[in-house]
């Protein structure tokens, strides 16, 4: 038996860091969106006793390296099982090194179809636990939706779906290290804080005209991507109500409130980039299959 697991992207709406945790990790005040970009994660069961891992893409490592893998192990960990036979393949799409938690999502794909394919039937709070003890953003994507997440990103609150819009998410060529954007910012003499207070305001009242205005993201004054100015600047000539960089970098997208907007934007960067997506908002990361 195999399950296929489609595993949605997400963006920052809002991403603030707020303190550093003495464990080392930063506290972030960040609402996160799942958008329809999506990797394919197939996961089946075998005999061998181990876990393997392939990929479309060469460049994504296939062993204890992959959040997938790992996903697997603090599974299997949870369940204490030694039958933890296992095949990963998956197919990718959303870009690494681009802040829209590809592999975030594709590890919270493998959590929720070894939930399945073992039989297990853990509860939501449960298959959390196995998330937190793989990456910040795995709980957001068993999930998805329009979520305010807190601490690492672990402690969640639902908000509205985000109303309406067209979105656009280009990948400029470079990649960034969240390692080296932290590093930044810890670096840094001093940063401007959103009003974070302002756009949840907003959000509670689905008012997508004044989240946008309120929308920020504090890495944009730490990081630097090539590109990103002239990415924003042609998503604001196609009158984007919001463009910003997702995550730590270097995805950069753009709201549109119609769709002849966002398809002209989407064309003018489709010919200066490779990586250009159009999307809407979903509700949830993971379709089963």
């Amino acid at each position: 038996m195999e399950i296929t697991v489609k595993a949605a992207a997400k963006i920052n709406l809002l991403l603030d860091l707020t303190a550093k945790l003495e464990n080392g990790y930063h506290s972030i005040f960040t609402v996160m969106q799942s958008v329809g970009i999506y990797d394919t994660v197939t996961v089946k069961r075998n005999n061998t006793k181990k876990i393997s891992l392939s990929c479309s893409e060469s460049y994504i490592p296939a062993d204890e390296r992959n959040t997938a893998w790992k996903a697997a192990e603090s599974f299997f960990d949870y369940i204490k099982t030694d039958d933890f036979g296992v095949r990963i393949h998956i197919d990718k799409v959303i870009p690494s090194e681009a802040g829209l938690a590809g592999g975030s999502s594709d590890a919270a794909a493998v959590i929720a179809a070894l939930n399945i394919l073992y039989g297990t039937k853990l509860h939501d709070s449960e298959l959390r636990k196995i998330a937190n003890k793989v990456g910040a953003d795995v709980p957001f994507c068993l999930c998805g939706g329009t979520k305010l997440c807190l601490n690492k990103g672990e402690i969640m609150a639902e908000l509205p779906d985000l109303p309406d819009c067209e979105i656009i998410v280009v990948k400029p060529g470079q990649g960034i290290s969240t390692k080296e954007a932290y590093k930044n910012f810890d670096n840094a003499e001093k940063i401007r804080h959103p009003d974070n207070e302002g756009f949840i305001s907003a959000a509670a009242k689905s008012d997508l005209k004044t989240m946008c205005t309120k929308a920020a993201n504090v890495f944009e004054q730490v990081v630097e991507v090539r590109d990103r100015v002239k990415i924003k600047a042609v998503m604001r000539n196609n009158n984007a109500m919001l463009a910003m960089m997702s995550g730590s970098g270097a995805s950069v997208f753009g709201i549109f409130g119609n769709k002849s907007d966002s398809l002209k934007c989407f064309g003018e960067l489709k010919d200066r980039f490779e990586n250009v997506f159009t999307a809407k908002p979903v509700e949830k990361s993971l379709i089963i299959e």
